[in-house]
């Protein structure tokens, strides 16, 4: 998992550095982006316990109180994905995936030479990049309040099993 993960973070990088251009270098990277999340969904049910949908991805109910439990300062901590972050796992692959859709669409008879399609693009891509800026400040805060390195944790797959709720 963690091997797409990353590869998922050098597609999109790559993608967004040539996203002013329209040339098959942006397409690559990102139907690249694409079979990664194609890769990840099947990975989220036939993966091992952590890397599956149904381990990490809560309930409204449980999500909202886990959310009322972070401001307060007394979020536990999760082995795995949090409630939160189960959510922003889904909601990154969906962004990617409705990117990669709409960017092969553009490339068809049927949308070529239409503005709409081309808008609903880039504000996935815009929506993807501010989706980021939520992961990575969750990442952090969760790192501070927990006092533990999840970046390291992402490098290594290891993460220290002492009082984690499951």
């Amino acid at each position: 998992m963690r091997l797409l993960h990353w590869s998922l973070v050098l597609c999109i990088s790559a993608a967004w550095l040539t996203s002013s251009e329209t040339g098959v270098q942006h397409e690559y990277w990102g139907y690249g982006a694409a079979a990664i999340v194609t890769c990840r969904f099947l990975w989220g049910y036939l993966g091992n316990v952590y890397a599956r949908f149904s381990q990490f991805v809560r309930g409204t109910d449980d999500t909202l109180s886990y959310l009322r439990l972070v401001l307060r300062g007394q979020a536990p901590r999760y082995l795995g994905h949090n409630p939160l972050g189960g959510w922003m796992v889904l909601t990154l692959l969906l962004c990617v995936a409705l990117l990669g859709v709409t960017g092969w669409a553009l490339n068809t008879d049927l949308l070529w030479g239409y503005a709409w399609p081309v808008r609903v693009h880039q504000t996935l891509g815009w929506s993807l990049l501010a989706l980021i800026a939520l992961h990575l400040g969750g990442v952090v805060f969760t790192s501070w309040q927990h006092r533990e390195n999840l970046v390291a944790a992402m490098l290594s797959g290891r993460k220290p099993e002492q009082e984690q709720k499951q």
